[in-house]
């Protein structure tokens, strides 16, 4: 299979996982907290992942640990408000406030790479939050208008993550060394919020739910990362605006969850704008 078709496979099968993970996230809300789904996705994939760093003999050791716990305290404090925000929120809605991360990444290079952006980049970040509104002023008049902030944290907190990313990768850091210290400081972090806690043991049914939570996390993670190791990076990224559509899909046909109309031009406003940033901004020097 050409390197081309092998990056749109992964990145198909990323997204689709992407999906089923925040449907279970969503299922799982009903009787879970979101310290305690960030607990028990980052534990399942933590075990997955040291197992295939041990089979590919990747060492844990690191030169850039201080590195790596920014990458992860930020990405924990991401997840933990996108699963608040899935609990409380529209699957599609949450999805699409998270997924503004390539705006905030847009917006954030100058300050911390140092990449001087266009006055297009600028435009589109602008549109961009403009759809933000369109999703956030429905929401506003209810009490989910906090969630809906707290989704639009989470697209910051990732933003920032990815920065740290690009910069251990520039670094020749492993990726499956910095999924591993993502996992490890999310079920730390995560289970240290759960201390005092009045914690819901899981039935049959549930550990069903947070199997699927978990698994699918992990095998999405794997496959974003094969997608950006084999693809073009340009098509992944736009690419990846998929999990929202399957979202929305999924939470219409499982969770029977409307979209409003102001709310889908908001999303579709997303979307548009954050790939074409998406795609100026990898092209920067």
């Amino acid at each position: 299979m050409p390197k081309l078709q092998k990056g749109v496979f992964w990145m198909l099968t990323a997204t689709l996982f992407f999906s089923i993970m925040g449907l279970s996230v969503k299922l799982g809300s009903l009787k879970f907290s979101p310290s305690e789904l960030v607990f028990y996705r980052s534990s399942i994939s933590l075990v997955f992942i040291y197992f295939l760093m041990r089979l590919n003999h990747i060492k844990v050791q690191t030169n850039y640990l201080s590195l790596h716990l920014k990458r992860s305290i930020t990405g924990f404090v991401s997840l933990i408000l996108f699963f608040y925000a899935i609990a409380h929120l529209p699957l599609g809605t949450a999805i699409s406030l998270n997924y503004t991360s390539p705006l905030f990444v847009g917006f954030l290079l100058p300050f911390v790479l140092n990449r001087k952006l266009n006055l297009k980049i600028y435009a589109s970040i602008f549109i961009g939050f403009l759809g933000v509104f369109c999703i956030l002023k429905p929401v506003f008049q209810d009490q989910s208008f906090f969630a809906g902030l707290m989704g639009l944290l989470s697209g910051f907190g990732a933003a920032l993550a990815y920065l740290y990313i690009t910069q251990l990768g520039q670094l020749k850091e492993p990726d499956i060394r910095t999924v591993f210290y993502f996992t490890l400081i999310s079920t730390v972090g995560s289970a240290t919020l759960l201390i005092g806690q009045e914690i819901y043991m899981p039935a049959i049914d549930d550990l069903i739910v947070l199997l699927i939570l978990g698994t699918s996390a992990t095998i999405a993670q794997i496959a974003l990362t094969r997608a950006y190791r084999v693809g073009n990076t340009l098509s992944n990224a736009g690419m990846s605006y998929l999990t929202i559509i399957f979202s929305a899909l999924l939470g219409l046909v499982v969770l029977d969850e409307a979209i409003d109309m102001l709310s889908l031009i908001g999303i579709v406003l997303i979307i548009l704008s954050g790939i074409f940033v998406s795609f100026k901004s990898s092209r920067l020097k």
